[in-house]
């Protein structure tokens, strides 16, 4: 059902009635109730419409009702209608925080003047709202993960209730789709964030030197360690560590990673000394580990060890809802380290990105937007996936410009952060059209909000 941009409350069925079909035929969608109570049930702090009431009603009359929806957000814009002896009522309802009043009979085009400009304060009002809950967010230390597809809420929703339980956690993806960024920013919102997140790529490192680098050595311990080193997991103690292709690890030193595991501690190469570490493990991996292990190519016991938790990372071509959305984010970092003007994209722009299968995931993604910022729209053109092609070819007419509408309304949703009022404008449509469209795509405007 379409959210009302109007909620009217009036005892008077004829009336309620009649302001519907007026409301209707302005293309503003309104819902009727003939009390208060009922009203006040359909609205919250989040409500992004206008609440029009009589003065004169049962059980709650306008004031009270005013009192009351102040109580819930006082920037709703309410706005009163009163008889010919109320205007002292309306007086002190507008001194009590009432946005308007308007008298009856009314001009029905006064009315609707009125609740539009109510309506864009409103909408205002969120609109700082989401911006200082944004700066908010930005202030915080830390990565953060953006994307509010169902695949990258699902993400969030298995992360977001371990971020301070201690248990290991298995972090499975392609190239590129952002194992790194989910363990900072597990890390960074944990209790652990007062202390090391260390990172080692276990398939980057040569073979001999990765035991050193995971346990240290002492001086002497072996030819060309002249002096103590502190190892990563000694080194993440009370915080983080985040092993990257795991499946690279060395058989043997599999067995030793697990004794860790087990017993919380750690011996250097070269020392009889053991040390105590409290350490998480945040292990990842491009491969299928349960296979290997079944294989006999990574130890059984060592891979139940690190899936306590284990959480599958979608790749860019499972959500390309959150394409524009990191794009114009990573867009944002690149012009502000080059100096640049950041630009943004247009509904066709995004809708050439969102056609493509991103073999590369997220990383190909930043790099693009990189390459936009210095190059400008012809780095886009570069850009063209081969496979566009293809993937049109097997689609009808109406199945291709399905995805691009539906892509057209994406973008512009991504970049009014949801305000349906400012879609409306970018795509030059009526607000009931834009709903159609939104309830035929499957989007709802929170999922773009921040």
């Amino acid at each position: 059902m379409t959210e009302p941009s109007v909620i009217f409350v009036d005892d008077d069925p004829h009336i309620r009635q009649a302001i519907a079909q007026t409301l209707t035929l302005e293309e503003l969608p309104v819902s009727c109730f003939e009390d208060a109570p009922s009203a006040l049930g359909h609205i919250n702090a989040d409500y992004d419409g206008v609440v029009l009431c009589d003065y004169n009603m049962p059980e709650m009359n306008g004031l009270e009702m005013l009192d009351r929806l102040r109580a819930i957000d006082n920037t709703i814009p309410v706005i009163i209608l009163t008889g010919q002896g109320d205007i002292s009522t309306a007086v002190t309802a507008m001194q009590q925080g009432a946005y308007d009043f308007i008298e009856k009979p009314f001009d029905h085009d006064e009315l609707i003047e009125l609740l539009r400009h109510a309506l864009e304060k409103r909408h205002l009002a969120l609109e700082n709202r989401r911006l200082k809950a944004q700066l908010r967010h930005l202030a915080r230390p830390g990565p953060r993960m953006l994307g509010d597809s169902p695949l990258m809420q699902k993400v969030m929703a298995t992360i977001d209730p371990i971020l301070d339980i201690s248990a290991n956690i298995l972090l499975h993806g392609e190239t590129g789709s952002g194992k790194d960024a989910l363990a900072r920013y597990i890390h960074e919102n944990s209790g652990r964030s007062a202390h090391n997140f260390v990172a080692i790529n276990c398939g980057a490192v040569p073979e001999n030197l990765i035991e050193s680098e995971l346990f240290g050595h002492e001086a002497g311990a072996f030819t060309g360690a002249e002096k103590r080193r502190i190892g990563k997991i000694e080194h993440a103690h009370k915080g983080t560590l985040f092993l990257d292709e795991v499946e690279s690890m060395p058989m043997p030193l599999q067995v030793k990673l697990l004794r860790v595991l087990e017993e919380q501690r750690v011996e250097r190469l070269g020392s009889n000394k053991v040390q105590e570490v409290d350490v998480r493990i945040i292990a990842a991996t491009k491969a299928d580990l349960k296979k290997l292990s079944d294989d006999g190519e990574f130890r059984p016991d060592l891979y139940y060890r690190l899936n306590v938790v284990k959480v599958d990372i979608p790749p860019l071509r499972e959500r390309k809802e959150d394409i524009p959305l990191l794009f114009h984010h990573f867009v944002l970092i690149a012009a502000a380290r080059y100096d640049r003007e950041s630009i943004p994209l247009d509904a066709g722009q995004a809708a050439r990105l969102m056609q493509h299968s991103w073999p590369g995931n997220v990383r190909e993604l930043r790099n693009l937007a990189e390459r936009y910022v210095l190059l400008g729209p012809a780095a886009l053109d570069e850009n063209e996936p081969a496979d566009t092609a293809n993937v049109a070819g097997r689609q009808t007419l109406a199945e291709m410009m399905d995805g691009f509408e539906r892509s057209a309304i994406i973008s512009a949703l991504n970049a009014s952060h949801g305000s349906i009022k400012d879609t409306m404008v970018q795509l030059g449509i009526a607000r009931k059209t834009l709903y159609d469209k939104m309830r035929k795509h499957g989007l709802d405007k929170a999922q773009f909000k921040d």
